[in-house]
Protein backbone atom coordinates (compact mmCIF):
# COMPACT_ATOMS: atom_id res chain seq x y z
CA UNK A 1 0.00 0.00 0.00
CA UNK A 2 2.24 3.32 -1.47
CA UNK A 3 2.32 5.74 1.07
CA UNK A 4 3.03 9.61 1.36
CA UNK A 5 3.99 11.82 4.06
CA UNK A 6 3.40 15.57 3.99
CA UNK A 7 6.57 17.56 4.78
CA UNK A 8 7.24 21.58 4.59
CA UNK A 9 10.20 23.09 2.75
CA UNK A 10 11.58 23.76 5.91
CA UNK A 11 11.98 20.69 7.11
CA UNK A 12 14.06 19.35 4.69
CA UNK A 13 16.49 22.91 3.83
CA UNK A 14 19.16 23.28 6.09
CA UNK A 15 19.33 19.33 7.20
CA UNK A 16 21.30 17.57 5.31
CA UNK A 17 19.94 14.41 6.95
CA UNK A 18 16.30 15.03 6.18
CA UNK A 19 15.76 13.09 2.64
CA UNK A 20 17.59 10.09 3.68
CA UNK A 21 15.50 10.00 7.25
CA UNK A 22 12.13 10.35 5.45
CA UNK A 23 12.77 8.02 2.80
CA UNK A 24 13.99 5.54 6.27
CA UNK A 25 9.96 5.92 7.02
CA UNK A 26 9.21 3.44 4.48
CA UNK A 27 7.09 5.97 2.28
CA UNK A 28 7.45 6.07 -1.59
CA UNK A 29 6.21 9.45 -1.98
CA UNK A 30 6.50 13.36 -0.29
CA UNK A 31 3.73 15.48 -0.37
CA UNK A 32 5.52 18.71 0.03
CA UNK A 33 4.26 22.02 0.31
CA UNK A 34 4.41 25.00 -2.36
CA UNK A 35 1.78 27.45 -1.30
CA UNK A 36 1.00 27.14 1.87
CA UNK A 37 -0.82 29.20 5.03
CA UNK A 38 0.50 30.92 7.98
CA UNK A 39 1.25 28.74 10.49
CA UNK A 40 3.89 28.34 13.48
CA UNK A 41 5.70 24.58 13.46
CA UNK A 42 7.97 22.55 15.18
CA UNK A 43 11.38 21.52 13.19
CA UNK A 44 12.63 19.12 16.57
CA UNK A 45 15.59 17.25 14.09
CA UNK A 46 16.79 20.56 12.33
CA UNK A 47 20.27 21.72 13.14
CA UNK A 48 19.63 25.38 12.84
CA UNK A 49 16.04 26.00 14.23
CA UNK A 50 13.52 24.57 16.55
CA UNK A 51 10.72 26.86 15.38
CA UNK A 52 9.97 27.80 12.28
CA UNK A 53 6.47 30.88 11.94
CA UNK A 54 5.46 31.67 8.75
CA UNK A 55 3.62 34.62 9.37
CA UNK A 56 1.59 34.58 6.20
CA UNK A 57 0.17 32.22 3.27
CA UNK A 58 2.91 31.96 0.74
CA UNK A 59 4.09 30.74 -2.26
CA UNK A 60 7.20 28.55 -1.25
CA UNK A 61 8.55 29.25 -4.63
CA UNK A 62 9.26 32.54 -7.26
CA UNK A 63 6.07 33.25 -8.61
CA UNK A 64 6.20 34.08 -12.08
CA UNK A 65 4.91 36.88 -14.29
CA UNK A 66 1.44 35.88 -14.86
CA UNK A 67 0.71 37.94 -11.69
CA UNK A 68 2.09 41.24 -13.47
CA UNK A 69 -0.79 44.10 -12.68
CA UNK A 70 -2.99 42.01 -10.87
CA UNK A 71 -4.70 43.22 -7.46
CA UNK A 72 -5.22 39.41 -6.30
CA UNK A 73 -1.76 37.60 -6.48
CA UNK A 74 0.07 35.16 -4.41
CA UNK A 75 2.71 36.48 -1.51
CA UNK A 76 6.33 35.50 -1.36
CA UNK A 77 7.54 34.05 1.79
CA UNK A 78 9.59 35.62 4.37
CA UNK A 79 12.57 34.42 5.75
CA UNK A 80 11.14 31.22 6.60
CA UNK A 81 11.22 29.85 3.21
CA UNK A 82 13.45 32.02 0.92
CA UNK A 83 14.51 32.07 -2.83
CA UNK A 84 13.18 29.09 -4.29
CA UNK A 85 12.67 26.59 -0.94
CA UNK A 86 10.13 24.09 -2.25
CA UNK A 87 12.32 23.71 -5.49
CA UNK A 88 15.78 23.22 -2.88
CA UNK A 89 13.98 20.61 -0.98
CA UNK A 90 11.99 18.39 -3.64
CA UNK A 91 15.41 17.92 -5.52
CA UNK A 92 17.02 17.12 -2.08
CA UNK A 93 14.13 14.60 -1.79
CA UNK A 94 14.31 13.40 -5.33
CA UNK A 95 17.98 12.62 -5.01
CA UNK A 96 17.08 10.32 -1.90
CA UNK A 97 14.87 8.33 -4.23
CA UNK A 98 11.42 10.21 -3.38
CA UNK A 99 8.56 10.42 -5.77
CA UNK A 100 7.95 14.79 -4.79
CA UNK A 101 4.05 15.63 -5.30
CA UNK A 102 3.26 19.27 -4.19
CA UNK A 103 0.94 20.37 -1.70
CA UNK A 104 -0.91 23.24 -2.38
CA UNK A 105 -3.56 25.53 -0.04
CA UNK A 106 -6.00 27.45 -2.16
CA UNK A 107 -8.85 29.28 -0.27
CA UNK A 108 -7.34 29.61 3.34
CA UNK A 109 -5.52 32.92 3.43
CA UNK A 110 -6.00 35.78 6.33
CA UNK A 111 -3.20 37.76 4.71
CA UNK A 112 -5.55 37.84 1.45
CA UNK A 113 -8.76 38.65 3.31
CA UNK A 114 -7.06 41.09 5.69
CA UNK A 115 -5.35 43.60 2.47
CA UNK A 116 -8.75 42.62 0.26
CA UNK A 117 -11.52 42.69 3.20
CA UNK A 118 -13.97 42.77 0.30
CA UNK A 119 -12.59 39.24 -0.95
CA UNK A 120 -13.80 37.24 2.25
CA UNK A 121 -16.55 35.07 3.49
CA UNK A 122 -19.46 37.24 5.14
CA UNK A 123 -21.67 35.66 7.68
CA UNK A 124 -25.37 36.57 7.95
CA UNK A 125 -24.76 38.91 11.10
CA UNK A 126 -21.85 40.76 9.01
CA UNK A 127 -18.64 39.21 10.17
CA UNK A 128 -15.66 38.90 7.92
CA UNK A 129 -13.58 35.72 7.66
CA UNK A 130 -10.80 36.87 6.82
CA UNK A 131 -8.88 33.07 6.56
CA UNK A 132 -11.94 32.36 3.98
CA UNK A 133 -11.62 33.81 0.95
CA UNK A 134 -15.51 33.29 -0.83
CA UNK A 135 -15.09 31.43 -3.63
CA UNK A 136 -18.03 33.11 -5.52
CA UNK A 137 -16.52 35.82 -5.88
CA UNK A 138 -15.52 36.67 -10.39
CA UNK A 139 -11.40 37.71 -9.17
CA UNK A 140 -11.24 35.25 -6.37
CA UNK A 141 -11.79 32.19 -8.44
CA UNK A 142 -9.55 33.44 -11.11
CA UNK A 143 -6.76 33.35 -8.47
CA UNK A 144 -7.54 30.27 -7.01
CA UNK A 145 -7.66 28.70 -10.70
CA UNK A 146 -4.03 30.35 -11.78
CA UNK A 147 -2.64 29.73 -8.27
CA UNK A 148 -3.71 25.76 -8.26
CA UNK A 149 -1.95 25.35 -12.12
CA UNK A 150 1.03 27.53 -10.45
CA UNK A 151 1.61 25.95 -7.50
CA UNK A 152 1.13 22.53 -8.50
CA UNK A 153 2.87 22.19 -11.64
CA UNK A 154 6.52 23.10 -10.16
CA UNK A 155 9.67 21.23 -11.62
CA UNK A 156 10.43 18.14 -10.43
CA UNK A 157 6.84 17.34 -9.33
CA UNK A 158 5.33 14.32 -10.43
CA UNK A 159 1.59 15.54 -9.41
CA UNK A 160 -0.46 17.69 -6.73
CA UNK A 161 -2.59 17.32 -3.93
CA UNK A 162 -4.57 20.36 -3.51
CA UNK A 163 -6.30 21.62 -0.56
CA UNK A 164 -9.36 23.91 0.45
CA UNK A 165 -10.55 23.86 -2.91
CA UNK A 166 -13.90 24.93 -2.17
CA UNK A 167 -15.90 26.90 0.93
CA UNK A 168 -14.05 27.81 4.00
CA UNK A 169 -16.24 28.72 7.05
CA UNK A 170 -15.81 29.72 10.61
CA UNK A 171 -13.94 26.83 11.98
CA UNK A 172 -10.39 27.59 11.90
CA UNK A 173 -7.42 27.51 13.63
CA UNK A 174 -6.42 30.99 14.89
CA UNK A 175 -4.24 32.71 17.09
CA UNK A 176 -5.93 32.47 20.78
CA UNK A 177 -9.07 31.41 19.46
CA UNK A 178 -11.98 31.68 21.75
CA UNK A 179 -14.59 30.33 19.87
CA UNK A 180 -15.12 27.15 21.22
CA UNK A 181 -17.31 28.67 24.00
CA UNK A 182 -20.96 27.23 22.23
CA UNK A 183 -21.10 23.65 20.59
CA UNK A 184 -22.47 24.50 17.01
CA UNK A 185 -22.74 21.06 15.41
CA UNK A 186 -22.99 20.78 12.07
CA UNK A 187 -25.80 22.71 12.10
CA UNK A 188 -24.80 25.90 13.34
CA UNK A 189 -21.29 25.80 11.40
CA UNK A 190 -23.21 25.38 8.33
CA UNK A 191 -25.71 28.67 9.15
CA UNK A 192 -22.47 30.33 10.18
CA UNK A 193 -20.41 29.33 6.98
CA UNK A 194 -23.30 30.85 4.64
CA UNK A 195 -21.71 33.80 2.95
CA UNK A 196 -23.57 37.07 1.92
CA UNK A 197 -21.13 38.92 0.37
CA UNK A 198 -22.32 40.86 -3.09
CA UNK A 199 -21.61 38.01 -5.07
CA UNK A 200 -23.01 34.98 -3.01
CA UNK A 201 -26.16 37.63 -2.39
CA UNK A 202 -26.62 37.73 -6.19
CA UNK A 203 -26.08 34.08 -6.18
CA UNK A 204 -29.00 33.63 -3.97
CA UNK A 205 -31.39 35.92 -5.68
CA UNK A 206 -30.48 33.90 -9.08
CA UNK A 207 -32.09 30.74 -6.63
CA UNK A 208 -35.09 32.69 -6.42
CA UNK A 209 -34.24 33.49 -2.70
CA UNK A 210 -34.31 37.21 -0.94
CA UNK A 211 -30.59 37.26 0.69
CA UNK A 212 -32.31 39.75 3.57
CA UNK A 213 -34.91 37.12 3.99
CA UNK A 214 -32.34 34.44 4.21
CA UNK A 215 -30.00 36.34 6.21
CA UNK A 216 -32.74 36.80 9.00
CA UNK A 217 -33.86 33.58 8.73
CA UNK A 218 -30.61 32.38 9.55
CA UNK A 219 -30.27 34.94 12.27
CA UNK A 220 -33.29 33.34 13.59
CA UNK A 221 -32.20 29.85 13.60
CA UNK A 222 -29.23 30.42 15.48
CA UNK A 223 -30.65 32.13 18.58
CA UNK A 224 -31.45 28.56 20.56
CA UNK A 225 -28.00 27.56 19.88
CA UNK A 226 -26.88 31.05 21.02
CA UNK A 227 -28.76 30.53 24.17
CA UNK A 228 -26.82 26.98 24.68
CA UNK A 229 -29.85 24.37 23.10
CA UNK A 230 -28.02 21.66 21.41
CA UNK A 231 -27.45 21.82 17.90
CA UNK A 232 -28.99 18.74 15.80
CA UNK A 233 -26.50 16.93 13.47
CA UNK A 234 -26.52 16.00 10.08
CA UNK A 235 -28.59 17.57 7.34
CA UNK A 236 -32.28 17.03 8.81
CA UNK A 237 -30.86 19.53 11.74
CA UNK A 238 -30.02 22.08 8.86
CA UNK A 239 -33.26 21.90 7.62
CA UNK A 240 -35.12 21.47 11.26
CA UNK A 241 -33.22 24.90 11.63
CA UNK A 242 -33.39 27.11 8.57
CA UNK A 243 -36.26 25.21 6.85
CA UNK A 244 -36.60 22.90 4.18
CA UNK A 245 -36.59 25.51 1.35
CA UNK A 246 -33.66 28.03 2.26
CA UNK A 247 -31.64 25.06 3.49
CA UNK A 248 -32.15 23.09 0.10
CA UNK A 249 -31.60 26.29 -1.85
CA UNK A 250 -28.85 27.37 -0.19
CA UNK A 251 -26.60 24.13 -0.50
CA UNK A 252 -27.34 23.52 -4.38
CA UNK A 253 -26.29 27.12 -4.66
CA UNK A 254 -22.85 26.30 -2.60
CA UNK A 255 -22.79 23.21 -3.89
CA UNK A 256 -22.52 24.42 -7.65
CA UNK A 257 -20.64 26.80 -7.00
CA UNK A 258 -17.83 24.69 -5.60
CA UNK A 259 -17.63 22.15 -8.05
CA UNK A 260 -17.39 24.68 -11.22
CA UNK A 261 -14.45 25.82 -9.11
CA UNK A 262 -12.77 22.43 -8.54
CA UNK A 263 -13.36 22.10 -12.52
CA UNK A 264 -11.95 24.97 -13.68
CA UNK A 265 -8.87 24.50 -11.13
CA UNK A 266 -8.36 20.85 -12.21
CA UNK A 267 -8.39 21.43 -15.89
CA UNK A 268 -5.92 24.67 -15.13
CA UNK A 269 -3.61 22.27 -13.58
CA UNK A 270 -3.78 19.30 -16.19
CA UNK A 271 -3.54 22.35 -18.98
CA UNK A 272 -0.22 23.41 -17.41
CA UNK A 273 1.38 20.09 -16.44
CA UNK A 274 2.89 17.06 -18.20
CA UNK A 275 1.51 14.16 -19.32
CA UNK A 276 1.09 11.50 -16.33
CA UNK A 277 0.88 14.16 -13.93
CA UNK A 278 -1.86 13.05 -10.95
CA UNK A 279 -4.22 15.77 -9.23
CA UNK A 280 -6.08 14.48 -6.10
CA UNK A 281 -8.47 16.75 -3.97
CA UNK A 282 -8.46 16.93 -0.17
CA UNK A 283 -12.02 16.30 0.45
CA UNK A 284 -14.81 15.60 2.90
CA UNK A 285 -17.93 12.98 1.50
CA UNK A 286 -20.60 15.42 2.76
CA UNK A 287 -20.78 17.95 0.49
CA UNK A 288 -21.89 21.21 2.68
CA UNK A 289 -18.93 20.48 5.04
CA UNK A 290 -16.49 23.18 4.96
CA UNK A 291 -12.70 23.84 5.54
CA UNK A 292 -9.36 22.44 4.44
CA UNK A 293 -11.25 19.42 2.98
CA UNK A 294 -14.16 20.56 1.49
CA UNK A 295 -17.39 19.30 0.91
CA UNK A 296 -17.41 17.55 -2.34
CA UNK A 297 -19.78 15.12 -4.39
CA UNK A 298 -17.84 11.87 -4.07
CA UNK A 299 -19.32 10.34 -7.64
CA UNK A 300 -18.42 14.18 -9.05
CA UNK A 301 -14.84 14.66 -7.77
CA UNK A 302 -13.88 11.57 -8.58
CA UNK A 303 -14.88 12.48 -12.33
CA UNK A 304 -12.87 15.28 -12.48
CA UNK A 305 -9.73 14.62 -10.29
CA UNK A 306 -7.41 11.46 -10.28
CA UNK A 307 -8.41 10.82 -6.68
CA UNK A 308 -9.11 12.37 -3.10
CA UNK A 309 -7.20 12.57 -0.05
CA UNK A 310 -9.44 11.87 2.62
CA UNK A 311 -9.77 12.90 6.55
CA UNK A 312 -9.67 9.84 8.80
CA UNK A 313 -8.42 11.31 12.44
CA UNK A 314 -12.13 10.91 13.24
CA UNK A 315 -12.91 7.27 11.60
CA UNK A 316 -12.11 5.75 8.45
CA UNK A 317 -16.24 5.82 7.73
CA UNK A 318 -15.51 8.82 5.63
CA UNK A 319 -13.85 6.60 2.68
CA UNK A 320 -16.47 4.81 2.09
CA UNK A 321 -18.97 7.52 0.09
CA UNK A 322 -15.87 7.67 -2.61
CA UNK A 323 -14.73 3.67 -2.98
CA UNK A 324 -18.47 3.05 -3.48
CA UNK A 325 -18.02 4.98 -7.06
CA UNK A 326 -15.81 2.07 -8.15
CA UNK A 327 -13.92 4.92 -10.34
CA UNK A 328 -10.85 1.90 -11.83
CA UNK A 329 -8.28 3.53 -10.98
CA UNK A 330 -9.02 6.59 -8.78
CA UNK A 331 -6.94 7.10 -5.46
CA UNK A 332 -8.58 7.30 -2.22
CA UNK A 333 -5.22 7.98 0.06
CA UNK A 334 -6.52 7.27 3.82
CA UNK A 335 -5.13 10.33 5.49
CA UNK A 336 -3.89 9.83 9.21
CA UNK A 337 -2.22 11.81 11.94
CA UNK A 338 0.93 10.05 12.96
CA UNK A 339 2.07 13.29 16.00
CA UNK A 340 1.34 11.98 19.04
CA UNK A 341 1.24 15.44 20.25
CA UNK A 342 -1.37 16.60 17.84
CA UNK A 343 -3.95 14.10 18.54
CA UNK A 344 -2.36 11.52 16.47
CA UNK A 345 -1.66 7.88 16.89
CA UNK A 346 1.21 5.99 15.43
CA UNK A 347 1.17 3.53 17.44
CA UNK A 348 -2.40 1.62 15.42
CA UNK A 349 -0.90 2.78 12.18
CA UNK A 350 -1.08 -0.92 11.02
CA UNK A 351 -4.32 -1.56 12.33
CA UNK A 352 -5.52 2.21 10.65
CA UNK A 353 -4.16 1.47 7.99
CA UNK A 354 -5.56 -2.36 7.33
CA UNK A 355 -9.00 -1.10 8.03
CA UNK A 356 -8.94 2.12 5.68
CA UNK A 357 -7.82 -0.59 2.78
CA UNK A 358 -10.64 -2.97 3.57
CA UNK A 359 -12.89 0.13 3.38
CA UNK A 360 -11.30 0.60 -0.08
CA UNK A 361 -8.53 2.66 0.49
CA UNK A 362 -5.61 2.63 -2.03
CA UNK A 363 -3.01 4.87 -0.13
CA UNK A 364 -1.89 6.26 2.96
CA UNK A 365 -1.05 9.95 3.67
CA UNK A 366 0.91 10.27 6.96
CA UNK A 367 0.75 13.60 8.44
CA UNK A 368 3.24 14.84 9.34
CA UNK A 369 6.75 13.87 9.00
CA UNK A 370 8.64 17.00 10.03
CA UNK A 371 6.79 17.62 13.09
CA UNK A 372 6.63 14.12 14.72
CA UNK A 373 8.81 12.82 17.52
CA UNK A 374 11.37 10.73 16.65
CA UNK A 375 9.69 8.08 19.02
CA UNK A 376 6.72 8.48 16.10
CA UNK A 377 8.80 8.14 13.25
CA UNK A 378 10.38 4.98 14.51
CA UNK A 379 6.81 3.38 15.22
CA UNK A 380 5.47 4.77 11.92
CA UNK A 381 8.54 2.97 10.81
CA UNK A 382 7.88 -0.35 12.03
CA UNK A 383 4.44 0.22 10.75
CA UNK A 384 4.89 0.39 7.53
CA UNK A 385 7.65 -2.33 7.65
CA UNK A 386 4.82 -4.38 8.27
CA UNK A 387 2.48 -3.56 5.33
Amino acid sequence: MKASTFVYPWDVNGDPEAPARIAALGVAQVTLAAAYHSTRALTPRHPRHRIVTAEHAAVLYPADDRWAGRELRPYAAGAWAPGDAFGEAAAALAEAGLDVHTWVVLAHNSRLGAEHPDTSVVNAYGDRYPWAPCIAQPATRAYLTDLAAEAAVRPGARGTELESLGWYGLQHLHAHDKTGGIGLGDAGQYLMALCFCPSCREGYGRQGLDADRLAAAVRTALEPVWQGAPSDGAWPGIEKLLGETFANTTRAYRDETARTLQEQAVAAVRAAAPDGFRVLLHADPVSYHVGANPGVDPAHILSVADGVVVPCAGGTGTLTPFARQEREGAVIAANFTVVSGMGGSPGTLAADAAEARRLGATELRLYHAGLASDGDLDTVRSALAGL
